[in-house]
């Protein structure tokens, strides 16, 4: 299908000094421990500032990670509004099969509202305990967790209970939830193709794992600043929005003050608005004073500074009317935003003259284990990393950065620094991932490192969004 574009305007005549749109990119581009790649901003339902730091483009799919979740909700809501599905049923009434099972009183009096907002009564992450319980089955791993107190009184971030939400909705819907919500969702939104990682039992995660554009989390965003309303067009019960967007947990941990606002169904609340976000700063923000939306994606593990730059910068540029006089203002930021690029890794061209074959110092590569060798051809313009057995092949050796366009979509920077170290960066372009990788003439070794830790799984390979083959 065709995806309909966005409105656009100009940020004046919605009101946005654009003063303060370069003022968070700045903050974003000189924060060292901030790697901006994407931002949109939507004013009264229109783009008025959007930008991809190079390599990262527009029509590429970004890996979400826990942003994931409130997709899910909205599958669930759906679902709800169908009749499918009712959130203060018991969550074992929909798994019968484990019901002799799951004996313990505060499981099984736990209800689907309480899975939908963090609050089954567990007082901490349970992910690898259930796991651990039943990998084959996690929904009964996580069942067979007793809650250390009752169900919807206490919040944990918890990601068995997203799962379990989602396993609810795969199984009343009997559909896989991408499928679920193209009809009901995408194509009204005007959305286009999205991922969305599965685990073993063949569910996709809910939790994390789905890959979408910046301009699919902005469209989200957008639904629900309107309260479940699309171009005239009810999507989502305006009570569901309500109820999805107000808090109904108290989850003050004494730290993150945007992580203490409270919890709704699968969304933050925040300082300002609520919000959708998932690890390494992918943000769906949504500030229903401002009638505003910002899109954000990138790498960080400081991702409270992200906000708090938000807050600071751009938070003051969203006025009450039009700004007159402010066409060049605008101009230049449309200029600015039109080239954005991430600063390439220094280096320099210099061929081998032969092919070399590099590996792992040390004997293993302890960041990626499965990476046993990196190959580098003899006019030094193509790279093969060789891993668990299969190859992947790069281009690099241009200046600033190489795309490759292949199974594992990545960009390559960077280059020999002296006559017997090649140092490259490799971006993983539908994810937040990068792998620093360093190669040494002198004893044919490589060290490869994760500059972001990816949360599910260390292959290169299976750094894409999901397909069905590699």
């Amino acid at each position: 299908m065709s995806v309909r574009p966005l409105p656009t305007s100009t940020p004046s005549a919605e009101g946005v000094d654009a003063a303060g749109v370069h003022a968070l990119l700045d903050a974003l581009e000189a924060a060292p421990d901030i790697e901006p790649h994407s931002l949109m901003v939507l004013r009264h339902g229109k783009v008025v500032a959007s930008g991809w730091w190079a390599p990262y483009t527009a029509d590429r799919p970004h890996l979400l990670y826990s942003l994931s979740k409130s997709f899910t909700a909205t599958a669930a809501a759906f679902a709800v509004a169908e009749g499918l599905l009712r959130l203060d049923d018991p969550v074992i009434s929909y798994f019968p099969e484990f019901d002799a099972d799951i004996t313990d009183p505060r499981s099984r009096a736990m209800l689907v509202r309480h899975v939908t907002t963090m609050a089954s009564g567990h007082e901490a992450e349970t992910h690898d305990q259930a796991l651990a319980t039943d990998r084959e089955e996690p929904v009964r791993g996580f069942l067979l967790l007793p809650p250390d107190r009752d169900p919807g009184t206490v919040f944990a971030y918890n990601q068995p209970t997203t799962y379990t939400l989602a396993a609810i909705v795969q199984r009343v819907t009997g559909q896989p939830m991408t499928d679920y919500l193209r009809p009901r969702l995408f194509d009204p939104l005007g959305i286009g193709e999205v991922a969305w990682l599965r685990d073993r039992t063949g569910r996709e995660l809910g939790f994390s794992g789905l890959h979408a554009t910046t301009d699919a989390i902005a469209r989200l965003g957008q639904l629900y600043l309107r309260r479940g309303v699309w171009e005239g067009e009810r999507l989502l019960p305006d009570e569901w929005v309500a109820e999805a967007t107000r808090s109904h947990i108290v989850n003050d941990d004494g730290t993150w003050t945007d992580w203490a606002q409270g919890y709704g169904f699968q969304f933050w609340m925040s300082r300002h608005g609520y919000r959708g976000d998932g690890a390494y700063g992918q943000y769906c923000l949504v500030l229903p004073e401002q009638d505003v939306v910002v899109a954000i994606t990138g790498a960080t593990e400081d991702m409270q500074k992200v906000l708090d730059l938000v807050w600071s910068h751009l938070l003051p540029a969203f006025g009450a009317g039009p700004l007159s006089g402010r066409e060049r203002d605008d101009a230049a930021l449309a200029e600015r935003t039109s080239r954005l690029a991430l600063p390439p890794a220094a280096g320099k061209p210099a061929p081998p003259e032969r092919a070399v074959a590099f590996t792992p110092n040390g004997g293993v590569c302890e960041a990626l284990p499965k990476l046993t060798a990196v190959e580098v051809d003899a006019e030094g313009r193509r790279l093969a990393l060789v891993e668990d057995g299969h190859r992947l092949e790069l281009r690099f050796g241009e200046p600033g950065w190489t795309v490759t366009d292949g199974p594992v979509p990545a960009a390559v920077s960077g280059g020999w620094t002296d006559p017997d170290t090649l140092a490259l960066d490799l971006a993983l372009l539908e994810t937040p991932h990068h792998v620093d990788l360093t190669c040494s003439l002198t004893d044919r070794t490589f060290t490869a490192r994760w500059r972001t830790q990816p949360l599910h799984g260390s292959r290169v390979r299976a750094m894409h969004a999901p397909r069905d083959s590699v």
